[in-house]
């Protein structure tokens, strides 16, 4: 199963914005769209992803969402926004909460996440445009790929991951750089890409 961590420094730890105000929210109309590429394709919904997203927004950073389709996950493009709205209104303090089937809300930062992951034997990336090719890189397809939002990753945390073994990896050299949805996107196709070669 392939993992992504979405990272947002500014995305709202709690559900109380208007759903016309997703952009009020800490740029949560980024956060929809990065839940819609990781899951839905053409008349289908992937079984094969994990979602991880670490909110750093107020009021109560920071906020670990896990989403995996089970088959029964309540998800639908069309009320993605209320989905993440009810996973914070749902967190309980202290505790890791399955608030819909394969939906999970706790607090718990970047890092404690990445080590967890390790520990599992996951192999971590950071999509970097500084990275090596992905291209001419030995990556897992099912291993776990951090992407940051349009102000990217926190640099004491990103010198703390490159410690910890995470690996670089960039989709084009720094030639172009992406928003992060359509980073995703290009990342799940070169992942689906390396599957049919294996």
């Amino acid at each position: 199963m392939r993992e992504f961590i979405y990272f947002s420094r500014r995305a709202r730890t709690s559900g109380n914005w208007k759903d016309n105000d997703l952009m009020k929210a800490g740029r949560m109309d980024i956060v929809c769209h990065f839940i819609i590429h990781s899951f839905f394709v053409s008349n289908a919904i992937r079984d094969d992803v994990k979602l991880h997203l670490i909110f750093y927004g107020a009021p109560d950073p920071p906020k670990h969402l896990e989403i995996t389709n089970t088959g029964t996950t309540l998800m639908s493009k069309k009320d993605i926004s209320g989905l993440i709205k009810r996973m914070l209104y749902k967190y309980k303090k202290g505790k890791k909460t399955e608030v819909f089937p394969g939906c999970f809300i706790e607090k718990k930062d970047l890092l404690s996440v990445v080590k967890e992951l390790k520990e599992k034997g996951k192999n971590i990336y950071i999509l970097d445009r500084k990275g090596k090719d992905i291209r001419h890189s030995k990556i897992n397809s099912d291993g776990v790929f951090i992407i940051g939002d349009q102000e990217g990753l926190l640099p004491r945390e990103k010198k703390l991951l490159k410690k910890e073994g995470v690996l670089l990896i960039s989709l084009n050299r720094g030639m172009v750089t992406y928003m992060a949805s359509q980073a995703l996107i290009i990342l799940q196709g070169e992942l689906d890409r390396m599957l049919e070669l294996e």
